[in-house]
């Protein structure tokens, strides 16, 4: 699992990816059909994102669907807003990192971290 900084910068592996998985397909030819996206909080509070291109929607990975069909192959070409994505995610779908590389749907409260991060979601 690599996760990113910025949504873009997933978005910009998982299409590398998609085509490093599909050598018979270059950027101009390539179809995608399925765009799945997670947001992930980590313990010190830093927001990371990951992003999935799939040829089939019907296909699963680690990530949540967010965009299909022609939403899909908007974003792999490159003609999306990046904002108006960010403002699509449901943020109860967004995972907390617990113990390192370990993510739950709810921040811990055992530690001040997770204490910070569950009033800062109930601020929202």
């Amino acid at each position: 699992m690599s996760l990113y900084a910025t949504l873009e910068e997933a978005i910009d592996a998982a299409r590398e990816l998609f085509l490093v998985d599909n050598p018979e397909l270059d950027e101009e030819s390539a179809s995608v059909q399925q765009l799945n996206i997670q947001k992930y909080i980590l313990q010190d509070g830093d927001i990371m994102w990951q992003a999935e291109f799939f040829a089939d929607d019907s296909e699963d990975g680690e990530c949540l669907p967010m965009l299909s069909g022609e939403g899909a192959q908007s974003v792999f070409d490159g003609d999306y807003d990046e904002i108006e994505l960010r403002q699509e995610w449901i943020e109860e779908n967004t995972l907390h990192e617990w113990d390192e590389g370990e993510f739950q749907p709810e921040p811990p409260l055992d530690t001040e971290e997770g204490q910070t991060a569950a009033d800062e979601w109930d601020e929202r």
